[in-house]
């Protein structure tokens, strides 16, 4: 399996005035990280969905793996000219020149549209061999023109090992429990991942034998944790054929280690879960902080410390549902997330 690149491209990225205007001006933010293993390490986030709130949830994941660990993290958004976030802006990413010290990438990302100087830096850091921890919707980062995209709208299934392919539990109606997969219970990845669950549902998913899956999705009848597992017969999206809705249950999360064309081998964690919603749940928090850590082959903590660093009440998922008026400042350390009154 191979990435392929983006043509070589003559090019020049201004560096955005915003980086000495200080950090409320900045439309990204910056974590140094403290103390920790992680110390010395650059992960960048990357923003970029119009459902499952990623302009929410990679900042707080920023501020653990800063505050706890050690990483420096860098968090990208899609801002609109004021400098307010909306991830509806598809082709917006400034500060994408955080991708050429990228030592991992985690990225929540539907349907990007970036010019091709910023895919060419996302290209440039794949093909250094950088470890992908992607979650949810990143199975369709990518959704350009036909013709004009370089290979990249077929990035979910050539790198991550599976792209979009359906909703396998009713949206909004059954939610998912993890169970980890019996072979791959000894797993360093699943150091201390337990009781995993998450509001958003079960994905179609068919990962490629070369995937280790760690854990499957258990469709549940409601969207409580305690609700019993959903019986009824519903026919696959990829085949036509029908099948009990959790016999087998579908993957939801696994590794891969893929070649790319630049001669590296990118380490992969693929999660179908991730929305800002289903990380509000420790164990899945814990198997992204983990996935830091294996992708930058890095001894796994026994137990990860994925405690909250300030306060996270995240805007249920939805389209045209994002926080209006928001700025990557409002995400900084000291600023709480909290609920809208009334909520």
């Amino acid at each position: 399996m191979t990435i392929r690149l983006l043509p070589s491209l003559t090019w020049t990225l201004p560096l955005l005035a915003a980086v000495s205007a200080g950090a409320a001006d900045s439309p990204w933010l910056a974590f140094a990280g403290t103390t920790g293993p992680g110390v010395g390490k650059h992960v960048v986030l990357l923003s970029g969905d119009e459902e499952y709130r990623s302009e929410e949830a990679l900042p707080m994941l920023a501020k653990i793996l800063s505050q706890r660990h050690g990483f420096r993290c860098t968090v990208l958004f899609a801002v609109d000219p004021d400098g307010t976030i909306n991830p509806e802006r598809t082709d917006s990413l400034p500060g994408a020149e955080a991708l050429d010290s990228a030592d991992a990438i985690v990225m929540l990302l539907r349907f990007r549209r970036w010019p091709d100087p910023i895919m060419q830096r996302f290209a440039a850091a794949c093909a250094r061999g950088v470890p992908i921890i992607a979650l949810r919707t990143s199975t369709h980062a990518f959704n350009f023109e036909p013709g004009t995209d370089k290979g990249y709208n077929t990035f979910g299934k050539r790198v991550l090992g599976e792209q979009w392919v359906d909703h396998w539990g009713r949206h909004k109606v059954e939610a998912t429990r993890g169970v980890v997969e019996a072979s791959a219970k000894d797993q360093p990845i699943l150091r201390g991942v337990d009781a995993v669950f998450g509001t958003t549902d079960v994905y179609e998913a068919y990962p490629p034998a070369d995937a280790t899956i760690l854990l499957r999705g258990q469709v549940l009848t409601g969207m409580q944790p305690t609700d019993p597992p959903a019986t009824y017969v519903r026919k696959r999206h990829a085949d036509g054929a029908e099948q009990p809705i959790n016999e087998p249950m579908m993957p939801i999360a696994w590794t891969r280690q893929v070649a790319n064309a630049a001669g590296t081998t990118n380490r992969i964690l693929c999660t179908t879960m991730g929305a800002a919603t289903d990380l509000t749940n420790a164990g899945l928090r814990r198997l992204v902080v983990n996935g830091v850590y294996w992708g930058l082959d890095l001894e796994v903590p026994a137990s990860a410390n994925v405690a909250l660093v300030d306060p996270y009440e995240p805007t249920m998922y939805g389209f045209s549902g994002h926080r209006r008026g928001m700025r990557p400042a409002d995400h900084d350390l000291g600023r709480p997330l909290l609920a809208p009154a009334g909520k």
